[in-house]
């Protein structure tokens, strides 16, 4: 019952500290907005085509090709590509090089021979590849003409319909973070370790205000004490990060998948981790020492874990760093779970945090036993 009192105490003070609540509210909502406002770009998949320009020199004797060739200009003229006959006496691959046209196609009755650019690499290949089915088809065609020209027909009728030459295959399109996506997580992780920062405090700020005797003289046991703050600090911080994650989702319609329910719970576990860090910090360090360490291993454990800029790539030395921050386990998890309903990718992260989490917390007890006060 003393645990559950001071856990309450403990959450009607932290309510009453409008700054640090906003502080946690805003924040993450602001970066959220900001990096994923500014960093579009960075999350866009998709090419963009200029105009795809194809300068012909057309040659052919055959009254057969020419039908073909015909049918094939008309459909490709449908995809988007603007097909230009060349004029007596220009020299069509200088023109492909000046960047006046996207390549250069000469037609004769021994087949095509394409001369692509050099700065519209893209664009080229994809004429290329029209130019190969074409060609292809068209061989076939008059191979089968000798046999069967019903046959031959059909392969050149089915080759000519619109949308047969560019096609567009995709595994899961949708499945990809967008930039607000992406920092919705990457902000709502940070902002949960964030909670290191005040959790060191639970037990300082009571030396600091000459209130740890008062505490200690008091009939509660320290255990009790210190459960009643971590509860009470996990809680509250928690609450925070639901209220940031439920914001993004439907202020910014970030993508946070099916499965809110394992989001929420790694994201507990991350809280507790913090948590329980800021506490063994508190007590690894002299006072002075430990805004300046909990400061650094913070924004350094931000950065490193994807807070402001992925590192999904990242490999060598600093692969191997950004490890080591808890927000890349947390990040790389939600990812997972969320793009590709992987349950099993959350189940790790969990246990890591709550084991880091106990092995904190169990050395804070032990050590606080051992001491007369706090």
């Amino acid at each position: 019952m003393n645990v559950l009192n001071i856990a309450l105490f403990e959450i009607k003070k932290s309510l009453r500290d409008k700054r640090t609540l906003i502080f946690m509210l805003a924040f993450p909502i602001v970066l959220i907005l900001i990096l994923g406002t500014a960093l579009t770009n960075a999350f866009h998949n998709g090419v963009a085509v200029g105009d795809m320009k194809l300068l012909v020199k057309n040659t052919a004797q055959s009254q057969q090709l020419q039908s073909y060739w015909n049918g094939f200009a008309q459909a490709i003229g449908k995809e988007g590509v603007e097909l230009t006959p060349a004029a007596n006496g220009i020299d069509g691959k200088e023109a492909v090089q000046n960047n006046q046209f996207t390549a250069y196609a000469e037609i004769d009755d021994n087949g095509v021979h394409f001369y692509g650019s050099s700065r519209q690499t893209i664009s080229s290949n994809i004429i290329q590849g029209m130019l190969t089915s074409f060609a292809d088809k068209y061989s076939l065609a008059a191979a089968a003409v000798k046999n069967d020209p019903e046959a031959a027909q059909a392969i050149i009728a089915g080759s000519m319909s619109a949308g047969s030459f560019v096609q567009e295959f995709s595994i899961d399109p949708d499945r990809k973070p967008g930039s607000i996506d992406y920092y919705a997580i990457a902000e709502s992780t940070m902002i949960a370790f964030y909670a290191c920062m005040s959790a060191s405090w639970l037990i300082r700020g009571e030396v600091k205000r000459k209130t740890a005797l008062r505490l200690v003289a008091a009939p509660i046991g320290k255990m009790e004490i210190f459960a009643g703050k971590v509860i009470a600090s996990t809680i509250i911080n928690f609450l925070c990060i639901l209220a940031v994650v439920v914001f993004s989702k439907y202020a910014f319609n970030a993508n946070w998948g099916q499965h809110l329910g394992f989001v929420f719970l790694l994201l507990f576990t991350e809280v507790l981790l913090a948590v329980s860090f800021g506490l063994g910090i508190a007590y690894l360090f002299k006072d002075d020492a430990v805004n300046a360490v909990m400061m650094i291993f913070v924004q350094v454990a931000s950065m490193i874990g994807g807070a402001y800029f992925p590192v999904d790539e990242a490999s060598g030395v600093f692969g191997a760093i950004a490890n080591v921050s808890p927000l890349r386990w947390a990040n790389e998890a939600l990812m997972s779970l969320i793009y590709n309903d992987d349950l099993q990718a959350v189940f790790p992260v969990i246990g890591l945090n709550t084991a880091i989490a106990a092995a904190f917390l169990a050395f804070v007890a032990i050590t606080m036993r051992k001491r007369e006060a706090f």
